[in-house]
């Protein structure tokens, strides 16, 4: 199916407006029906351009017939500037399922391959994916961190900007996902000192100032909702995300155009499913929690989209 037909964009144009505009657009990683909903009406209801990001074990517990379905049933406009993302794609095949699916936007992760290969292989779907219209998100530098099977790093590596212009130049990426200092999971700092290498980024940007920049493991990690979590029968100790401040910066005063966001929902749907069935222990509905946890996962994406992104009525 073409990505059209489920009336979804491409982010070519939507990362251009980002850049003129002094906004980044989120990537918000959805698993389910009520993720995918949560995220649809908080764009809706903002205005806000947003892609939905789906990692491949997402796609594999969702199914593909039954995420295109849920695509379908939002009856999504192209109006409304909302992009379906194949997020960290490992590899080149995997890319072009997720194309010839109805996705509109891949990235394939070879971060953690030799540069050549990384460089091949980001040229190979780049070219398959341009017959179709189709944007495409590379990688250079390595994440720390864990959020599932397909998403994790055991070591953490910034990108090089050098290598960072010679990657664009033989690859042709349409964005490139820098790594300085983020990392995956809600364990993304050790301390309120450590801060992102805005001097790294500084200098990728005087490399490669045409490229859109994205940041992945970057959600804040709310403390109160890690105390909610706690409070009602969580085991989450010392989890600390990234500094909001650090975020607005990067989101508004440089050529980063787009990040990404999973652990802040995954929190907020699990503290609102906590809070919700301690204060109605005799509910065995499982609508009464899940639509908890829809409203608070569309919640945290309308104030990140409005407080961090700065993508509010940017449409």
């Amino acid at each position: 199916m073409k990505y059209a037909e489920l009336g979804l964009v491409n982010t070519q144009n939507t990362f251009e407006s980002a850049l003129r505009g002094g906004f980044a657009v989120p990537a918000f990683n959805a698993y389910n029906m009520e993720t995918i909903q949560a995220i649809v009406s908080a764009a809706r209801l903002t205005h806000s351009p947003v892609i939905i990001a789906i990692s491949e074990s997402a796609l594999k517990y969702m199914g593909e017939n039954m995420l295109i379905g849920i695509i379908a049933g939002t009856r999504i406009d192209q109006h409304e500037r909302i992009a379906l993302h194949l997020d960290h794609g490992s590899s080149v095949e995997s890319c072009m399922r997720a194309i010839n699916i109805g996705f509109s936007s891949v990235m394939l992760d070879f971060s953690k391959r030799d540069l050549i290969e990384n460089i091949n292989a980001t040229a190979n779907i780049v070219r398959y994916a341009h017959a179709r219209d189709i944007s495409v998100e590379a990688e250079l530098g390595e994440l720390a961190g864990f959020e599932d099977e397909n998403t994790f790093g055991t070591k953490s590596t910034y990108t090089d900007p050098d290598i960072a212009k010679q990657f664009v130049a033989d690859a042709h990426p349409d964005s490139l996902a820098i790594a300085i200092g983020t990392s995956h999971g809600a364990y993304k700092r050790k301390s309120a000192d450590e801060k992102l290498r805005f001097d790294i980024l500084e200098q990728i940007q005087e490399q490669i100032p045409n490229t859109p920049l994205v940041l992945h493991g970057a959600s804040t990690v709310p403390t109160d909702l890690v105390d909610d979590i706690n409070k009602f029968g969580g085991k989450i100790q010392n989890a600390m995300g990234i500094d909001i401040e650090q975020l607005k910066f990067a989101a508004t005063k440089t050529h980063i155009c787009k990040i990404n966001i999973d652990s802040d929902l995954r929190l907020a749907a699990t503290a609102a499913i906590r809070r919700d069935m301690n204060i109605h222990p005799e509910n065995f509905n499982p609508r009464e929690y899940m639509d908890a946890s829809r409203d608070a996962i569309r919640d945290m994406c309308i104030f990140l989209i409005r407080e961090v992104f700065r993508s509010y009525n940017k449409i």
